[in-house]
């Protein structure tokens, strides 16, 4: 009795290892299904990012509003007729050193 007992559990064990451990196993499904899903988020976020740009060829295809958007902050471009004030940032203002106190 004690023969069967060991032969059906080595038998059991037999059966399970390629299920958890085999070629097409439980472990690797997991490990596919954690890859997935990086590769899903991944896919997300290029997407947003091709809607934002096709989005801005778009803009750049139909009107001139972008164009000189870009012309003014990226190149510095004024039109003919405008003036150009630049006022520059002032530096931090420090607070005067105290002058040691005298006894």
């Amino acid at each position: 009795m004690r023969w069967l007992t060991v032969g059906l559990l080595a038998l059991i064990v037999l059966l399970q290892y390629p299920l958890w451990l085999g070629k097409g196993g439980w472990l690797k499904v997991w490990e596919y299904d954690r890859q997935l899903k990086l590769e899903k988020e991944e896919t997300r976020q290029l997407e947003i990012r091709n809607a934002g740009l096709d989005a801005e060829v778009r803009d750049l295809k139909q009107g001139y509003e972008a164009i000189e958007e870009r012309a003014r902050f990226e190149l510095g471009m004024v039109k003919q007729d405008e003036i150009f004030v630049q006022i520059p940032e002032r530096p931090a203002v420090t607070a005067p050193l105290e002058s040691p106190k005298t006894q």
